[in-house]
């Protein structure tokens, strides 16, 4: 799959309404997250192919937009975990298997 059939998937994940309640804010981070994540694989996707073909400040441009693409998956990332550390436990989805393990959310990086 591509990095954009990727970004397109996880923007499909994100509600199209707004939350009712703490576990749709969590799935709503979830999958902004998700799609932060993809957005930034993108444009360095893009920086890669452009090395060498464009202008210096081209360049630089696309080493900022995916900087900042990135930033914004960290700042989202530390929300999710905010979230989830202060929402009450019964209002969360269950991410556990069988097993009791956690798959961690979910949505995919």
């Amino acid at each position: 799959m591509s990095e954009i059939e990727a970004l397109l998937d996880a923007l499909r994940r994100l509600p199209a309404r707004p939350p009712a309640g703490p576990g749709g804010v969590h799935d709503l981070l979830d999958a902004a997250k998700s799609a932060a994540a993809r957005w930034a694989d993108v444009l360095d996707e893009i920086g890669s192919c452009a090395h060498g073909l464009v202008g210096p400040r081209a360049e630089a441009a696309l080493a900022a937009a995916f900087r900042r693409a990135e930033q914004s998956y960290v700042e989202l990332e530390i929300a999710l975990a905010d979230f989830t550390e202060f929402a009450d436990p019964g209002t969360l989805p269950d991410f556990t298997d069988k097993t009791g393990k956690s798959d961690g959310g979910a949505y995919p990086r």
